[in-house]
């Protein structure tokens, strides 16, 4: 449902109160086709599919969400009344592009830490009311979700730790008062916060652009006090940086680089001459 309701609006915004091009052509069944003008990681295709049921268009697949591509490979065929097809055009390929681009860059930074055990996460750092469609692309690119908001992990940051008068005391009540099953992260920007965070009960500590010989140090504390809390690293990560890090022993890495910083790739529509 909340698919349709994001195709919806995403089609409504370029088709406006008509198609020109429709209001004057005469339909007739086509076969378009989307081709890569540069090396990608596809992402889309669920999204893709949602719209071929609602417009009644027939699609053949020649790649998948998470498959990579080459520069000039032909990745799906779309058959349909043309009216229909030109119509989407722009939507599909706007769609298509963002979450492949976030799929490439992405896919970039999870093969930088590909022969460790580190996790690649995103953050919150999504455009509004795209946070769904950008986690997804971040799946599709090998990486994998943070939380989806506010309500499904108490992460207590540097604002909320302003507020708190007692940590340990108010950690007793979060206990009492959030679902059992939620966890509770805590962001530490040294070495004695994030043995105080571990101290008092923290799920997940955050190491929050930390030095990489601090991280080391949380890391080493961690297991030699607490090796049931999950360490993540955050802040100033970048395709330079991110090996490095994951090198410390900690268990994720989070960026939002992955989607804020992805630029877009090139994919083209075509139609297939007449026979």
């Amino acid at each position: 449902m909340l698919k349709e309701k994001f195709l919806t609006q995403l089609i409504a915004e370029d088709i406006g109160r008509g198609d020109l091009f429709s209001r004057i052509s005469t339909a007739k069944p086509i076969r378009a086709y989307i081709v890569a003008k540069s090396d990608g990681v596809f992402a889309g295709e669920a999204y893709v599919e949602r719209i071929a049921k609602m417009y009644d268009l027939s699609l053949v697949w020649e790649t998948q969400d998470g498959k990579r591509f080459k520069k000039g490979e032909k990745l799906l065929f779309i058959s349909g009344d043309s009216k229909t097809i030109l119509s989407l055009e722009r939507s599909i390929l706007d769609m298509v592009l963002h979450a492949s681009s976030i799929a490439t860059l992405t896919a970039q930074y999870v093969d930088m830490i590909k022969d460790t055990n580190v996790k690649l996460l995103d953050t919150r750092k999504t455009r509004p009311l795209l946070r769904e469609f950008e986690k997804y692309a971040v799946r599709c690119g090998g990486g994998m979700n943070h939380r989806m908001g506010l309500d499904d992990c108490l992460m207590l940051k540097d604002t909320h730790l302003q507020t708190i008068d007692d940590l340990d005391t108010f950690m007793k009540e979060v206990r009492q008062k959030i679902p059992f099953t939620t966890k509770v992260e805590i962001e530490c920007e040294s070495l004695t916060m994030a043995k105080k965070a571990m101290q008092v009960g923290a799920d997940i500590v955050m190491c929050d652009n930390m030095q990489i010989d601090e991280i080391k140090e949380v890391v080493a504390y961690r297991n030699t006090h607490y090796a049931h809390i999950l360490i993540e690293a955050s802040g100033n990560v970048t395709l330079h940086t991110i090996k490095e890090i994951a090198t410390t022993g900690v268990d994720a890495i989070s960026s939002g680089a992955i989607i804020h910083q992805a630029n877009w790739i090139d994919l083209s529509m075509k139609v297939e001459e007449s026979k």
